[in-house]
């Protein structure tokens, strides 16, 4: 049994970003488990520009934004272990994992930071009818194939999802010249970045069909054709509005659920709505000691907001193994009218150290309305947004100063109204 101060699952942009900052914080030892061949994560594959713009001021790809902190984590000599699978996290922070070179391995961790992550819903989560056949991907498969691997998957292209992998491999596609017919979406607005729409769709003129769902598929070996269907209010399809559309591709964008299988292992609770931990103001989840961040904890739209959300991760997780202590996290912050979630989902205003940040999503599109949060009813910041879509993950900060003003907090709302 190896004894590690901070073990941390995933060497993806949250564990990387975690690494490099509880190493800054005095960790005296970090181990980074990652099953892939290399540091970097999703970002490897996300070839696009467009990271970075926050946290570095420019502009970068994916390989890139990633390899600013791989840097990092070689010049501050963090180990990590590549190929190497988890199996086991328990309550009490012993770590199991597995890979080819050492076998299993056994770490008796100080605090462990979950950052391994989300996957894609594959095609069995959406039960469409038809043929078993090739040329069905998961928009996030295709990208690694086609930008890692070099492979093309096909010449005549449908999206399922206008979630932004699937956006983007509209656009990427079209550049290697593949017809891509459309994208279908079921919502009545686009799940992916406004900008997304913009620069993947718009300027390649490709179109996106609102409201709209794949029904069947057909083929024999390969896929020859879907059908396609305008969908009622109730996102059931619409008698008589079938059309079926030639294809050989299918790529599906339908969601992404964070990788929690270990958290669970770890008797850590989820929430039934983001499918991640449910975390208080340090990011620390139900099981002491175990931390949650990036998309492992709720998916992000910008990797930027994931490094600044895991290095507040690890500065706490180094806390907990130095044996600091922090007042218990009981006041709930509820979202309200038009929010999904939070994150976090409960505070003790003591243990803020600078400002409360509160991440969220809205449950359905909005024109001109305000952000609003209540503490014991009362609005302490309110800000009017042009337009709000669950697309874009939305931020409330309330600075330390307004908590402490306020004598005996009870509860915490996030909304949505006029």
């Amino acid at each position: 049994m190896k004894n590690v101060d901070i073990v941390i699952v995933g060497g993806g942009p949250a564990g990387l970003a975690a690494a490099v900052s509880a190493k800054r914080h005095g960790a005296d030892s970090i181990l980074i488990l990652e099953r892939d061949a290399s540091l970097g994560g999703i970002l490897n594959q996300c070839i696009h520009s467009g990271f970075g713009l926050h946290r570095f001021k420019e502009e970068l790809t994916g390989p890139e934004y990633a390899q600013r902190y791989i840097s990092l984590v070689e010049e501050l000599e963090i180990p990590y272990l590549l190929g190497t699978t988890v199996i086991d996290i328990t309550h009490d922070r012993k770590v199991t994992a597995v890979n080819s070179e050492d076998g299993v391995i056994e770490i008796q961790a100080g605090a462990v930071i979950m950052a391994a992550g989300c996957r894609e819903r594959p095609a069995g989560a959406i039960n469409i009818y038809g043929d078993r056949c090739t040329g069905i991907y998961t928009a996030g498969t295709a990208q690694k194939f086609v930008n890692i691997d070099g492979y093309m998957l096909g010449k005549k292209i449908i999206i399922l999802g206008s979630g932004d992998i699937g956006l983007i491999m509209a656009r990427r596609m079209t550049l290697e010249g593949a017809e891509v017919k459309a994208v279908i979406e079921i919502m009545p607005f686009s799940s992916g970045l406004n900008r997304n729409i913009v620069q993947c769709l718009n300027d390649f003129g490709i179109p996106l069909y609102l409201s709209h769902t794949v029904t069947s598929i057909k083929g024999d070996k390969r896929l020859e054709s879907v059908t396609v269907a305008e969908v009622d209010q109730s996102l059931k399809p619409i008698k008589g509005s079938e059309r079926e559309v030639e294809c050989d591709t299918l790529l599906l964008s339908v969601g992404l659920l964070p990788e929690n299988e270990m958290s669970k292992r770890a008797d850590v609770v989820l929430s039934g709505v983001t499918g991640g931990a449910v975390v208080n103001e340090r990011f620390e989840t139900s099981t002491p000691g175990i931390f949650a961040c990036g998309n492992v904890l709720h998916v992000h739209d910008l990797v930027d907001y994931v490094s600044e959300e895991s290095e507040r991760a690890a500065k706490y997780a180094v806390d907990f193994v130095r044996g600091r202590t922090y007042a218990e996290s009981d006041i709930q912050i509820t979202p309200g009218s038009g929010v999904r979630y939070t994150v976090p989902f409960k505070i003790n205003p003591h243990n803020i150290e600078d400002n409360l940040v509160i991440r969220f999503r809205v449950s359905t599109r909005y024109s001109d309305k305000r952000i609003r949060v209540l503490i014991n009813g009362e609005p302490v910041m309110s800000r009017l947004e042009p337009a709000l879509v669950p697309a874009e993950m939305q931020t409330a900060v309330i600075s330390r100063e307004k908590l402490n003003a306020i004598p005996d907090i009870r509860d915490i709302v996030v909304e949505v109204g006029d």
